[in-house]
Parts: C-alpha cells; structure tokens; sequence
C-alpha cells in the first residue's frame, strides 16, 4: 500500500536542471549549502573550543549538542513567526545573527555556560529562518519539481556537512580553533549579503490567503502563543502527523546506529582508520540513493516505493547481530543510506497536507523534530548497546526501522481527514 496524503497529482517527471533554472531556489539552495558548511565547521570547532579550555570529553560532548537540541524548542515556541515576518529580512537576519554568535565566540573570552547559552540562544531561532527559507522554496517549485528540489538540498546537506567537517579539522589544525570561528562567521556573512542582495521583494500576500484578517498585524497575537497553536493544530491532523513521524523515526534510528559506529569497529578490532570509512558508507548510500530515486523514477513510482525503501534502510542494520567483518558491514551500510530515498516519496504528499498559511512553521518543526530525535537516537542506543553489544543495538535501530515501515504499510486510503487544516496566522508583510 502506498503511504500518501492524498492522490498523485500528475505523474511528469521533473529534471535536476529545470529545478536549478529557477533563480529563486538556486539562490537559496546555493546559501544553505555554504551555511551548512558553516554550520559543521561552527559546531565542531566549538565544540575543540570547550574541550580545549576545559579537558571535559562531558562539556565537549554538550557543546556539540547545544547546536542541535534547543531547535525544538525553538519550533514550538517561534515556529509560527516563518509564516508571519518578512522572508527577505528573516532568512538575511537569521544569517547575520549566527556570524554574530561566531565572531562573538571567536573574538570574546567568555565563560563555557555563557558560550552555550550564545549557541542555545542561536539553536532556538533556526527553525524561524530555515522554516521562511522551505517555505519560498515550496512557492517557488511546483509538483515534481518541488521533489526534486527537495533531493538537491539532500545531496547538497550531505555534502556540505562532509565537507564542513573536513574544514574544520583543517582550519583548527592550521589557524586553531578561535579563527577557524572566525572562517565560520565570514561563510555566514557571505550568506546574509548573497540573500539580501539577490533575493527579490516579495508582494504582500493576501490576508485570506493566510488565514489573516486585513490589517491583521504580526503583534496581534504573541508569537510563542500562536506557535503552540499553530503546532498543536498541525499535530492533531492526523495524515500531518503521520507524515512528520514518518520523516522523523527512521533517520532517528539509524542516527543511533551510526553513533554506534566507532564503538563497534574497536570491539571487533578493526585496523585504525577503518570506522571512518564505515561511517563514510551512510552519506555515500544517501548521496546515490537519493540520485537515482530522484533522476529515474516518475513522482508516482517513488511514492510506491515510500515502504520498500523504508524496509531497505532498515534490515541491512540488522545483520550486525551477526557480528560482520569490515567488507560486509560497509556493504551493509551503503544499502541502509540508499534506502534513505524513501523520503523523497513523501515529500509531496507532505505539501499537499499542509495549510498555506502554516507551512513555515510546519517546515520548521519537521527540521527541528528530525534534528532532536537524531541528537537523541544515539543515547537511547547507547543505552541498549550496554546490555546487548553495539552489534545487537545497530540490529535493534534495524528492527525499529522495519517496524515503523510496517505501521507505514497500515496506512489506509479510505475514510482519511481532510488533508489540509486551518491554522489562524495573522498577514504576512512584504519583504
């Protein structure tokens, strides 16, 4: 059975190159992929930066974090203000606050709780300015090439963040770790000129296609109450709320396989430099699964492919019960990201369920609901590899995978809910 929101509408087959014709969508895909550059180049430098100063592997391991969990709290509370404020002005801002934070850790001495609170504080807006940025890029592409859009940004996200990670150990090595900051908030800063400059003015739009009364106004209603509202109300639809855990509890769990990763290939006695390729094996199975999935198949047969795919992430990771040895677990490996192309099946069907004037926040708070249960994924298993070995917890995040493809496969065409719901937002300004 197909897991969609709603019928396929039209089966034409977008291209790569259509999709990167659209000045708009080049323009912020080319952005966030610098960002994300940053962004890894940011955290891990941080985080040298904290274990450097203090000698705590705890305070490091924190640091890291801090970048990624505050994000849901951020969606819940501010999510609402992607749909509300100026795009332009929000995604620049949301750029010029994050080289902020960089220059202010790179160039002031502060104490390590005050760092993390400037890293908190900067995590908790992000869903605000990415969610702005998926939004115009869902106004921007339409039907497949929305898909398809949404694949380039996958590809380009993996990249990225390889790349970045390398910078980084770089840039610590060579400038240490204060100026590879400083790198950091130069990319951000090239991001916040490139979107302000480029990004045009955007009409005001109608109050009724919001949601808004005319003359509504962003101070009408507080933005944390309008964003609990506006989340509880995408929750409770109950195609929305399939999707979004759809999206949510694989990658979760495959998260904390890949955090099991180096602790497997030291209890198997693997030669020195041997994890790095194992964990090398996700991202390259996502970068040619997304690929193919994207460029060979039509919108409907990547859909009928959403439970397949989904089983394919998964069951690889269960022969690690079997203890494998180098060859077979990066095999292994490669099949489990290829199957990461499952979402692109859902991709669609998630737009067509959501409501226009709430697609920001919704954007936002599937990022940042995929970034926490990734961050929390690994403890959980972690946890579980303490009683069964890291082989038998990689082989639970496996089973968890197959399992929620198997709830997918429950999903029932018939007597499903509208697939939209009206979220009130108050009118959105012009840029």
């Amino acid at each position: 059975m197909t897991p969609t929101a709603g019928p396929a509408q039209g089966n034409h087959r977008a291209t790569y190159r259509e999709v990167l014709a659209e000045p708009r969508f080049r323009l912020l895909f080319s952005t966030r992929a610098v960002s994300i550059t940053a962004d890894a180049l940011r955290i891990t430098t941080f985080s040298v930066l904290v274990y450097s100063s203090t000698g705590s592997a705890l305070l490091s391991a924190v640091a890291f974090g801090t970048g990624f969990i505050p994000q849901l709290f951020g969606s819940l509370l501010l999510g609402s203000l992607a749909d509300r404020l100026p795009p332009r002005a929000l995604i620049t801002g949301g750029y010029a606050v994050t080289c902020a934070a960089a220059l202010l850790l790179a160039l002031v001495r502060m104490p390590i709780a005050a760092s993390l609170a400037v890293v908190a504080l900067v995590s908790l807006a992000t869903p605000v300015f990415h969610g702005a940025s998926s939004r115009l890029v869902a106004q921007s592409l339409k039907g497949d090439a929305y898909v398809l859009g949404r694949s380039l940004n996958n590809i380009a996200g993996a990249g990225a963040q390889l790349f970045g990670l390398a910078l980084g150990g770089a840039a610590v090595a060579a400038l240490g770790p204060r100026r590879a900051l400083a790198v950091s908030a130069l990319l951000y800063l090239g991001c916040a000129l490139a979107v302000r400059i480029r990004l045009p003015r955007l009409p005001r739009l109608r109050p009724t296609e919001y949601g808004g009364t005319p003359g509504g106004a962003v101070g009408e209603r507080g933005a944390v109450r309008a964003s609990l509202q506006g989340t509880g109300l995408l929750l409770r639809g109950r195609t929305v709320r399939r999707l979004m855990l759809a999206q949510w509890l694989p990658p979760a769990f495959v998260a904390g396989a890949e955090g099991l990763i180096v602790a497997y290939a030291g209890e198997r006695h693997f030669a020195p430099g041997w994890y790095a390729v194992l964990m090398g094996c996700l991202p390259v199975g996502m970068l040619v699964g997304d690929l193919l999935v994207g460029r060979l198949l039509r919108p409907r047969g990547r859909e009928r492919l959403v439970v397949p795919l989904t089983v394919l992430s998964g069951l690889p990771l269960i022969g690690f019960a079997a203890q494998p040895g180098v060859g077979v677990s990066s095999c292994l490996l490669l099949l489990a990201g290829f199957g990461y192309a499952y979402g692109l099946g859902l991709q669609r069907p998630f737009l067509d369920a959501l409501p226009p004037e709430g697609r920001g926040q919704a954007f936002g708070l599937l990022g940042s609901g995929s970034m926490t249960l990734q961050g929390v994924g690994p403890v959980c298993l972690g946890s579980v590899a303490a009683g069964l070995g890291t082989g038998g917890a990689i082989a639970v995040a496996g089973g968890a995978v197959t399992l929620t493809a198997g709830w997918m496969l429950t999903w029932h065409r018939a007597g499903r809910e509208p697939s939209r719901t009206t979220i009130p937002a108050s009118t959105t300004a012009s840029s």
